[in-house]
């Protein structure tokens, strides 16, 4: 199989005509496996920039492990704690979003089908309709895979969710991250949560806010695989909607106002316990300071 070729002319084929789209949760639970022959490569992935290309030491590393067994023909384990990542594609298939260099090698072996999981990411319009449905000029940051999840024996932690939803929903929120929410939400601040993982899908997250009791504004996931273009016209639209952006981190809270370069640092501390209320204080002192 001529590589280079194949991905030139899947560029070709679908440049300009394709986009994502999205799967049903349903979907998204019930599919496990897809054929590697429906999966297209994804023309913002250096993976497919001629200059850049694919790695072939890597796909012969990974032509390696199934060859030798440590990957059977149709995924063992290991392979399924670590499947390729990909989005439902118009007109046709899915588009990667992680994982070429594997998908590339089972396509050179032949391999029938893949590990694989779908996911929502964010894109330009639902930035858009998020922005519509809120009627707030401020909002506050978190990242969720640095701040809003934790980790069981580092972080104090949330009760996981009441079965059978723990099965469904298996990430840890740090302790008081919903009272944080509700307390935040009563300033008039919109809350977006924020990840550069591509495992996680939009709505899924949403819905596990809501398992929570709390409502998140925004939700972005998956912002590295937008095109620069797309990016910087995103963040147009966030800076031409909040004049006031407060970013939560783990020992500080960082106040930013749209258009100045002005900027204010709130020391949090590094102590975990007592996180939450810490943050709710500085957002109380905050919202005296805007009366």
């Amino acid at each position: 199989m001529d590589l280079d070729k194949y991905i030139a002319d899947e560029m070709l084929k679908y440049k300009g005509v394709c986009f994502p789209v999205k799967s049903s949760m349903l979907k998204r639970l019930i599919t496990k496996k897809v054929k590697c022959s429906s999966l297209h490569p994804n023309p913002v992935d250096e993976f497919c920039d001629p200059k850049v290309g694919p790695s072939y030491r890597i796909i012969s590393e990974y032509e390696k492990k199934y060859i030798d067994g440590t990957k059977h023909l149709y995924g063992d384990q290991d392979e399924k704690d670590d499947p390729i990542i990909i989005e439902k594609m118009y007109p046709e298939g899915y588009i990667i979003v992680n994982g070429h260099h594997r998908w590339a090698a089972s396509m050179r072996l032949r391999r029938p089908k893949i590990a694989v999981r779908i996911v929502n990411l964010t894109h330009e319009d639902d930035i858009k309709k998020m922005l519509e449905n809120s009627n707030h000029d401020k909002r506050i940051t978190l990242d969720l895979d640095e701040i809003v999840f934790g980790q069981e024996g580092q972080d104090p932690l949330e009760k996981r969710l009441p079965f059978p939803l723990n099965l469904e929903y298996k990430e840890r929120l740090r302790s008081g991250i919903p009272a944080l929410f509700n307390h935040i939400s009563k300033y008039g601040y919109d809350i977006w949560v924020y990840s550069s993982n591509c495992y996680y899908s939009m709505d899924y997250l949403k819905q596990l806010f809501k398992r929570y009791h709390v409502k998140v504004d925004g939700v972005v996931t998956g912002l590295g695989n937008n095109s620069k273009e797309e990016r910087s016209r995103i963040d147009k639209l966030i800076a031409d909607k909040y004049h006031t952006t407060i970013h939560v981190d783990r020992s500080l809270v960082l106040i930013t106002n749209t258009g100045s370069k002005d900027f204010e640092e709130k020391e949090i501390g590094s102590d975990n316990a007592n996180w939450s209320l810490k943050v709710m204080m500085i957002i109380d002192e905050i919202a005296k300071k805007e009366k």
